[in-house]
């Protein structure tokens, strides 16, 4: 599902008086909204999962195609981990 299909999702799960752009304002500020916050802080979706930064460590890596060795700088990465009702296990 790309972002328009899921603007389409959400105007259809708002109803029938719901237009597309009131579908992306949602859908944008929703994004913005948890886009802001797990820059400081793990944002939690009941039902849905939650969301937070991690810090990857500096490490070695190799270039697969001329065996060169790389280094590869430590990194801040938002991760998500579903909740159990997402995956399915009620």
């Amino acid at each position: 599902m790309n972002k328009t299909q899921l603007i389409n999702a959400i105007r259809h799960e708002l109803g029938a008086n719901a237009t597309i752009k009131a579908a992306t304002e949602a859908l944008n500020a929703t994004l913005a909204a948890i886009t802001k916050a797990v820059a400081t802080e793990k944002v939690q979706i009941q039902g849905f999962g939650t969301f937070e930064t991690k810090t990857r460590t500096a490490r070695i890596g190799r270039n697969p195609a001329t065996g060169e060795t790389v280094n590869i700088p430590a990194a801040s990465v938002v991760a998500f981990k579903p909740s159990a009702t997402l995956k399915g296990h009620n």
